[in-house]
């Protein structure tokens, strides 16, 4: 199974290489796919690459989505019970 992400654009070079948000997480990606991409646009990322730009309003709506699926992931894990002594 595959998983495309929507990201948000932070900065785009003269390569063709950018850098993305990704729920708070920056990462450095290939834009060489599109073209007129820039700072603000929100992209769906797959492998490291910027597939297609994406309409604010519907990544806005996906990252939600996302986020109301892993909230109770986001809790930190309790501590193992201690063992008990017979």
């Amino acid at each position: 199974m595959c998983l495309a992400l929507p990201a948000r654009v932070i900065d785009v070079d003269a390569t063709g290489h950018g850098h993305v948000d990704l729920a708070g997480v920056r990462k450095h990606i290939s834009m060489a796919l599109l073209d007129d991409v820039k700072p603000g646009d929100y992209v769906i990322v797959h492998v490291g690459y910027a597939l297609t730009k994406l309409d604010p309003q519907e990544a806005e709506a996906t990252l939600a989505l996302f986020a109301e699926m892993g909230a109770p992931d986001a809790r930190p894990m309790a501590p193992p019970p201690a063992p008990s002594t017979p």
